[in-house]
């Protein structure tokens, strides 16, 4: 006899659950959220009015294990808008499922957020792009080896098959870049490439993703976008190079390298989203 795998639940009670709760505890009502990566996490320092909320508080919340991941969420405001904004995310290579990974997206759509910027520390594969640059994704390559939307779908996250036609909202990046030059910050826009981690990739799997047409390659991001999608949010996407990726330059890859370029550039990473930040309050859509 040939047993029946029961389906899983969906997340869609759990996920109404925990943005009651995270409403009880403010009483601001954002429709931007932000997902800061690898030590970029300070720019939720600048928030007034701010609520901080641990992860591990919020119900259903999964827990960030990596360093430079703070592991909180934060709302506050960036002069008169109100923002979410979360320090920190979980990742495949952490051993959660992907449905855990954008179990936080699927609360920051039940909280109201119409748009989201995604920032993450990236490797450069594209030689113009030197270490610290800041890079607006146009596009991804998914080689995760898993998407967040298999299994059963809940027709009130979103439809069954999501356009990812313009996965990053063209407006968004436009922006971006527009307001990159105006501060002098000489941004990029480029295509970065997802792959589950956690060991760097080898200089083989590099020649790889330039083949097919990588410019960054990461851990994080993708996943995020897919279910964003799906759920109507819009997208704008940031990479900081903090390395160059294997093979690039004669020298190992190690955490602590992303960890240091992330703080040189965070100044410039921070002004840059504050000039952004008012464009997207703009444009976040109905």
């Amino acid at each position: 006899m040939t047993a029946t795998r029961k389906p899983a639940a969906s997340d869609f009670p759990r996920a109404s659950r925990a943005a009651e709760f995270i409403q009880s505890r403010t009483r601001l009502r954002p429709r931007i959220g932000l997902v800061l990566g690898s030590g970029l996490g300070a720019f939720a320092d600048e928030l007034s009015s701010a609520t901080r909320i641990p992860y591990h508080k919020i119900p259903g919340f999964p827990r960030s294990t990596v360093e430079g991941h703070a592991g909180q969420l934060v709302i506050g405001k960036l002069g008169e808008i109100a923002v979410a904004v979360m320090q920190g995310r979980v990742h495949l290579y952490e051993g959660y499922a992907p449905r855990e990974v954008v179990f936080p997206m699927r609360v920051l759509g039940r909280l109201g957020i119409r748009a989201v910027i995604l920032t993450n520390a990236a490797g450069a594969i594209n030689v113009a792009y030197s270490q610290g640059a800041l890079v607006v994704i146009r596009d991804h390559i998914n080689l995760q080896g898993a998407n967040p939307l298999a299994g059963p779908n809940d027709e009130r996250f979103g439809v069954r098959f999501p356009d990812m036609s313009q996965a990053y909202w063209k407006p968004y990046r436009e922006i971006a870049l527009g307001e990159a030059k105006r501060l002098g910050l000489g941004a990029h826009e480029g295509v970065y490439a997802a792959l589950s981690g956690p060991s760097f990739e080898t200089p083989a799997e590099i020649r790889y993703l330039k083949t097919i047409g990588a410019d960054l390659v990461g851990m994080s991001t993708v996943p995020e976008v897919i279910v964003a999608r799906q759920m109507g949010i819009r997208v704008l996407g940031i990479s900081c190079v903090t390395n160059m990726a294997a093979g690039i330059l004669d020298q190992p890859l190690t955490h602590a390298e992303v960890m240091e370029t992330g703080d040189r550039v965070k100044g410039q990473f921070m002004a840059l989203l504050r000039a952004v930040i008012p464009h997207v309050a703009a444009n976040t859509g109905s």
